[in-house]
């Protein structure tokens, strides 16, 4: 079984309202010294057998991703690797 990770972010020339208002809300519980904060998704994909680079970018591209306002990247993820932020 293999494991991919597609993480979705916007394009650096979109506006981010989310990640700015995370970023004007950091001032109020004393964090000021971010400039920026930018908000995406994290999909993780499992396959039954292999994972195929090629399905998995058709898969981003067509419907995980609007190509017009968003790019993504592609991890495929060791299968013994513990996520953070979960107990090994």
């Amino acid at each position: 079984m293999a494991r991919v990770v597609v993480d979705v972010m916007l394009k650096p020339e979109i506006l981010d309202p989310q990640g700015q208002a995370v970023a004007n809300a950091l001032p109020r519980l004393g964090i000021s010294d971010v400039s920026s904060v930018r908000i995406g998704r994290r999909i993780e994909i499992e396959f039954t057998g292999a994972a195929d680079p090629e399905r998995v970018r058709e898969i981003a591209d067509k419907l995980l991703a609007n190509p017009v306002i968003e790019d993504f990247t592609i991890q495929e993820v060791a299968e013994d690797a513990v996520p953070a932020g979960e107990p090994s």
